[in-house]
């Protein structure tokens, strides 16, 4: 049997199609084995993998339910169909929904997951204030981050490890209301068991290994891949070399960054200044 080898970087079709077959592949399931679960051809299956055709949202939701993937493919499926979504971030996110531990350094901004409403509006609303979006594709990234975070409400969810910069709790996004409100959901998130935060202080300086937002995915068969963005581009990290170089950066990254205990601090204080 011919195997044609996916690149996920050439197109978001193959993307998903690489994303579908890795899927099947943990279970050990043939195309067939998954055309049977889910009620559709094993021709059709094999044309989704390979990129030769795309699917619908009935589609993405059967495979979630016949592999257990929760949301994962149906995120992707919706971020690579919405315009406005930097390349390669859907491919990230559907990463992300699979993840069993997620590493976070976000240099300007409280990381996404962490965002509230109001705080990701605000972020969306000044985008299109710019220009650089339209109110549609404003909405659509808000509805999209909100699909994101379920992951945060399920029985087993990931462990997450977020270090902020200390510019990203004292940076008053949407106003004094609405950086209080976030402030108060980054301490509720904080007391929870899977959920470690760390604050970057400014005196950290140059010191501070990483100059931009990355994240770091690890999961259940310890692979890790990384994530990280430009201006106008979201680049999923495969390359053994430079994530193992990341991984080395964070390790540095949590040792220098305040405690958990002095970063709930930190953010307290910067509530009250507010």
């Amino acid at each position: 049997m011919n195997r044609k080898e996916l690149d996920p970087t050439s197109s978001p079709r193959e993307s998903f199609g690489a994303l579908l077959r890795s899927s099947r592949e943990v279970l050990s399931w043939t195309q067939e084995d998954l055309a049977a679960a889910m009620g559709y051809s094993d021709s059709y299956i094999s044309a989704v993998e390979t990129g030769r055709k795309s699917t619908s949202r009935d589609f993405v939701r059967a495979a979630d339910k016949a592999l257990g993937t929760g949301q994962t493919l149906e995120l992707m499926w919706v971020g690579m169909r919405r315009k406005g979504f930097l390349e390669g971030f859907p491919e990230h996110a559907a990463q992300e929904a699979r993840a069993a531990e997620i590493r976070i350094f976000e240099p300007n901004l409280i990381p996404g997951l962490f965002q509230t409403k109001a705080y990701a509006s605000a972020i969306e609303a000044a985008a299109v204030q710019r220009g650089s979006s339209t109110p549609d594709q404003a909405e659509e990234r808000v509805k999209f981050l909100l699909a994101r975070q379920r992951l945060l409400k399920r029985a087993e969810p990931p462990v997450i490890h977020a270090v902020i910069d200390e510019c990203g709790i004292r940076r008053p996004v949407g106003g004094a209301a609405t950086m209080r409100a976030q402030l108060d959901h980054l301490v509720d998130m904080a007391s929870r068991p899977y959920v470690i935060f760390q604050v970057a202080p400014f005196g950290l300086a140059e010191h501070a290994p990483f100059r931009s937002f990355v994240t770091l995915l690890a999961f259940a068969d310890r692979s890790v891949v990384g994530y990280t963005e430009s201006a106008d581009h979201g680049y999923v990290v495969r390359e053994d070399r430079t994530v193992r170089a990341w991984e080395r950066a964070y390790d540095r990254l949590q040792v220098e960054a305040l405690t958990g205990a002095a970063s709930l601090d930190m953010i307290r204080q910067a509530r009250k200044e507010l």
